[in-house]
């Protein structure tokens, strides 16, 4: 039996989980552990109400103590007796929890906040996808702008034109694209995470060499 849950290195073990024998909500990691306290909050560290993003943090009786030789790196996710994951995620009406992105990836394109994750979902929908990665990069007018990279099966005629009509069908407007590239393959890590640092950084390259 697979059962969904969620855990960090900084938190020791798995935190939450499905009930092995209760309910059991697709995409949840399902509700904490007896001995931890999961709570949704704003940037300000204020508990938000069921159903509203915000970041995750954790108290539990074993957590870590730090990093080691990085107090910079420690007190920027260990605050007041709680461990900030930089995970975004919401708590629904029946007290179990949902991640839906990293907060470093979060978007901010002219004030609405996108949930790269949220996008991925949909282009990998597509059946001519094969692998994408969606990222901010920067915007005069708008702060940041989506762009979209992406991959195709062999074969595959879709081009940018294609893509963004099946997007907009699926998607509300400030969530869309603003530009999409194709490529042969996206840079990983060596366990085949798709690294999204590393587009980011082509992309301000890119913008300061233009």
């Amino acid at each position: 039996i697979l059962i969904e849950g969620y855990g960090l290195t900084e938190a020791v073990t798995a935190k939450s989980a499905n009930p092995m024998n209760g309910l059991k909500k697709e995409k949840s990691i399902g509700i904490p552990w007896p001995d931890t306290i999961f709570q949704v909050v704003d940037d300000e560290g204020r508990p938000l109400p069921p159903n509203e993003p915000g970041e995750i943090r954790i108290q539990s009786p074993d957590l870590m103590m730090g990093y080691w030789e990085n107090p910079e790196a420690t007190s920027e996710c260990m605050r007041d007796g709680w461990l900030y994951t930089g995970d975004i995620g919401y708590m629904d009406s029946d007290g179990y929890f949902y991640i839906v992105d990293r907060k470093k990836d979060l978007i901010i394109s002219g004030g609405y906040n996108v949930y790269p994750s949220e996008v991925e979902e949909v282009i990998y929908s597509h059946e001519d996808v094969l692998e994408a990665s969606v990222i901010g990069i920067p915007d005069a007018k708008k702060g940041e702008s989506v762009k979209a990279f992406v991959v195709t099966v062999s074969g595959s005629h879709l081009n940018e034109t294609a893509l963004n009509e099946y997007l907009a069908a699926r998607l509300i407007k400030y969530k869309l694209p603003a530009s999409i590239e194709f490529r042969e393959s996206l840079p990983k890590s060596p366990i085949g995470k798709i690294l999204k640092k590393e587009l980011a950084r082509e992309e301000l390259d890119r913008l300061q060499n233009a």
